[in-house]
């Protein structure tokens, strides 16, 4: 029996994606799955330029999941720097020590037992099995999300998540072969993140135009709901934020005047402090004073 031949997409994309991949570190030769993950979890939200050079550091000073449990908390957070969402960098440090304990320091392949680590969400799990470990697995964002909507439906957009069916319309698409599926679900993610965007398509650049149901329909404009926009200025995360950057620049604990300047609403600013403590990114000492969590 001839071996399966891939779908149409795939087999654009595929080749398409060994000439056109960026550079990113994570993605070279010779990455661990450890490495994959430490991506993956900075990666969300966050864009590519401000990940690498972190990624980077990071992997130099922690190369195993055994090394980054080993380190204390604040120097996790230290080494997360603006990186955002620093309730991450707590959760990878929690999922590294279950690796490190639960499974001889080496991260799992399987989903289920990836999804059951701490801070692993469906999407991580299957973007570690697929790209750490070169499993054919359905890996959908953003960007992916948006590829199939406009190649595959004809729409303009994708819309609000539907988690089901966007896995199962990526499922769809993926080819029989372990490593080839794999390929193909980053050469779709790329595909959105720098030729297939959300506002300025660079449609006469991309490999699949020819193939592509919202060109061949005269790209209609989507007119679906859209997710809000998330402002910064003034929120929360800014405050928590610039109550953090207190606590990475301090050399020991502060004391609540240092805190204090930081933000000068002082209901706003208690409410943030509050979070932060709850939330185990800084703790109160004995004498009243703040600091990084040891």
């Amino acid at each position: 029996m001839p071996p399966p031949v891939a779908p149409p997409l795939a087999g654009t994309l595929v080749p398409w994606y060994a000439v056109a991949a960026r550079d990113l570190p994570w993605r070279r030769p010779g990455t661990t799955p450890w490495g994959v993950m430490v991506s993956e979890f900075m990666l969300q939200q966050t864009p590519v330029a401000r990940v690498e050079p972190v990624w980077l550091r990071w992997m130099a000073d922690w190369p195993t999941p055994s090394a980054l449990a080993a380190a204390p908390r604040a120097d996790v957070l230290r080494a997360w720097g603006k990186l955002g969402y620093p309730r991450r960098a707590l959760r990878l440090h929690e999922a590294a020590a279950t690796i490190a304990t639960v499974h001889d320091d080496i991260v799992p392949a399987d989903v289920d037992a990836l999804e059951a680590l701490p801070g692993v969400g469906s999407y991580t799990a299957r973007a570690v099995a697929a790209f750490g470990y070169g499993r054919r697995c359905a890996v959908v964002d953003t960007n992916v999300r948006r590829v199939v909507a406009r190649a595959v439906h004809g729409a303009g957009d994708a819309g609000p998540a539907r988690v089901r069916a966007d896995l199962a319309d990526v499922e769809a698409l993926l080819p029989a072969d372990e490593a080839e599926a794999a390929t193909f679900s980053i050469a779709m993610m790329e595909l959105g993140a720098t030729v297939c965007t959300a506002r300025t398509p660079r449609c006469a650049a991309c490999p699949v135009r020819e193939r592509c149901a919202w060109l061949a329909a005269g790209a209609p404009t989507y007119d679906g709901p859209r997710r809000a926009p998330q402002a910064f200025a003034g929120t929360d995360r800014q405050v928590r934020g610039r109550l953090l950057d207190v606590l990475r620049g301090a050399t020991g604990p502060v004391d609540r005047a240092a805190l204090d300047r930081a933000w000068a609403d002082a209901a706003q600013r208690d409410r943030c402090l509050d979070s932060l403590l709850v939330d185990g990114l800084a703790e109160q000492l004995d004498d009243g004073r703040f600091a990084l969590p040891a």
